[in-house]
């Protein structure tokens, strides 16, 4: 019998799903949320973001988050750190990845981590520093990497340059995101032809959102460059508040099916993944008016 491909989902409606979202989700909420996710399969699951609840107080429980969800060989809990002071934390709470954010976009870095780009660089130099001590895994995402909401088109080479600075601070996978879901295929056909051959397409994930209906066509853009990790929200939770007009995350579920359907193995199942959606979508409802 032939194995098919495998292809990663790495799910982030815990984190970068329900950041946003102005009615605060319990922590017991929340935890729910990852066990019904982590029924379902995964291996790789963002579950929090180690922030001032000043800036983000949709996450101001995250150490409760981390240490209530139970570690497990195979599982890379990955959380979201700014600074030195975030890794510290979230490594003492046991994590097995830390992830940092910057922009290809030097407006929307300015609005949305309220710095440069070379400043954000330099705040990662001591996260990067811990990761390697401690031998946890660090991700880099690059958001904007192919539109901005405040200059437009973002070059692939702007794109490709800050990548190149992640990975020379040590992150072993960078995720391209087109983060207000402009993107066509064409583009990520162009962004991936180039970045495959300065990094290897393993080093690499997407993160879509569908906006205007071209995450899936841009996800098979980006399979055709041996592309095989993608980040999903279940329910297509998330939106940034710095990107007017994004939508939420490309969903797990049309992923993991069309994955699926395309002949690569995502390891998930879909029944599950139904029972996780249905839950995350009641967490948008107000309490009193959520069914039991």
């Amino acid at each position: 019998m032939t194995m098919r491909p495998a292809a990663t989902i790495v799910e982030v409606g815990p984190r970068d799903g329900l950041q946003n979202e102005k009615q605060i989700v319990s922590t017991a909420d929340k935890l729910e949320l990852i066990r019904l996710l982590l029924a379902a399969g995964f291996s790789r699951l963002e579950v929090t973001a180690f922030v001032s609840p000043r800036w983000v107080p949709q996450m101001a429980d995250h150490e409760a988050v981390l240490r209530g969800t139970r570690p497990d060989p195979g599982l890379i809990r990955s959380v979201l750190v700014p600074n030195e002071r975030g890794a510290l934390a979230a490594l003492a709470a046991g994590v097995e990845e830390l992830a940092v954010f910057t922009s290809a976009s030097e407006s929307f870095a300015q609005k949305n981590i309220n710095c440069s780009i070379a400043e954000s660089l330099q705040r990662f130099e001591p996260v990067a520093a811990l990761a390697a001590q401690r031998g946890v895994r660090l991700r880099g995402y690059v958001s904007c990497s192919f539109e901005c909401p405040y200059e437009g088109q973002v070059t692939a080479e702007a794109a490709l340059d800050v990548a190149q600075a992640l990975a020379d601070l040590g992150c072993s996978e960078i995720s391209l995101a087109d983060t207000i879901g402009r993107a066509k295929p064409d583009r990520v056909d162009a962004l991936m032809h180039m970045a495959t051959r300065a990094f290897g397409a393993e080093m690499l994930a997407c993160h879509f959102h569908d906006t205007h209906g071209n995450a899936l066509n841009n996800v098979d853009a980006a399979l055709a460059h041996g592309i095989r990790i993608f980040d999903s929200a279940i329910g297509g939770l998330g939106g940034c508040p710095y990107a007017p007009g994004s939508a939420g995350n490309l969903s797990t579920i049309p992923l993991a099916v069309h994955l699926e359907n395309a002949g690569y193995s995502t390891g998930l199942k879909v029944a599950a993944l139904q029972t996780a959606e249905t839950f995350a979508l009641k967490l948008r409802m107000p309490l009193a008016t959520r069914p039991q």
